[in-house]
């Protein structure tokens, strides 16, 4: 899992039936310190985070596995909100990250 910050909301009215129904967000992926990484990406948000809400995301087949029922066409999904991200700098090598 990594973090974001949601920036904002695609607004579609048309678009593949299984996202139907399902939020789509702008995140900026972070680092640990809160630092952007990267562009910003279109996110599936299925619990409803708001604009500057820090989550936790999930890519790659991981992001297809959101919903119980189904499996969506999705890159990167938001799967938790961050209510607070306390780090132990001694056992945390920034270098084994694998995105």
């Amino acid at each position: 899992m990594f973090l974001g910050r949601i920036d904002g909301k695609v607004w579609a009215t048309v678009k593949e039936e299984r996202l139907r129904g399902i939020q789509l967000s702008i995140m900026q992926p972070l680092d640990e310190d809160e630092n952007p990484q990267g562009e910003p990406m279109i996110v599936v948000d299925t619990i409803g985070a708001t604009d500057g809400d820090l989550v936790y995301w999930v890519n790659s087949t991981e992001a297809s596995f959101v919903l119980e029922d189904s499996l969506i066409p999705s890159e990167a999904s938001v799967v938790g909100l961050v209510d607070r991200l306390d780090l132990d700098r001694s056992s945390f090598d920034t270098h084994t990250r694998n995105r």
